[in-house]
């Protein structure tokens, strides 16, 4: 179960990033609970990650309680891409590495397009539902509903 209490870490730069501490960082939408910025190593011609504003490791540390800021994310990055850069959605890609293909140890959303826009390397390094990358939507098939993993414990 996620600790109720909601850590930043010192040492990690998407928790930097969060706190404005990287002045660095394209950030295009943050609420109080997210925040969206522009990948450094774009995979397509609009790459941006979302991140929650607290530290949670990577998609194995998810727990059902999670489910509705993951949905957030999603939405909330589909907003940006389509009213900020008119993405059209069936031409986006949305999903997170998997461990240990991460490079970054802060869960992180990608959301990117238009997939045509993406080279032969990016294509292989997104590949949806592989052994290091899952889309979405499979992500959160694999995360129980909150009411049927408060039944389990």
């Amino acid at each position: 179960m996620t600790s109720p209490t909601r850590t930043v870490l010192e040492r990690c730069i998407f928790c930097k990033i969060t706190t404005g501490q990287d002045p660095n960082a394209s950030i295009v939408y943050q609420n109080e609970r997210i925040c969206i910025f522009k990948d450094i190593r774009p995979a397509a011609e609009h790459h941006l990650l979302a991140v929650p504003k607290y530290h949670l490791d990577d998609v194995r540390s998810l727990t059902a309680a999670e489910r509705p800021l993951l949905e957030e994310m999603r939405t909330e990055l589909g907003n940006v891409l389509k009213d900020q850069y008119q993405i059209d959605l069936s031409e986006a890609l949305f999903g997170f590495h998997i461990p240990p293909f991460t490079t970054v140890k802060h869960l992180h959303m990608h959301g990117m397009g238009p997939v045509g826009s993406m080279g032969f390397l990016s294509r292989m390094i997104f590949r949806p539902n592989t052994m290091w990358f899952n889309t979405d939507k499979a992500v959160l098939d694999r995360i129980l509903p909150a009411s049927q993993d408060e039944t389990t414990q």
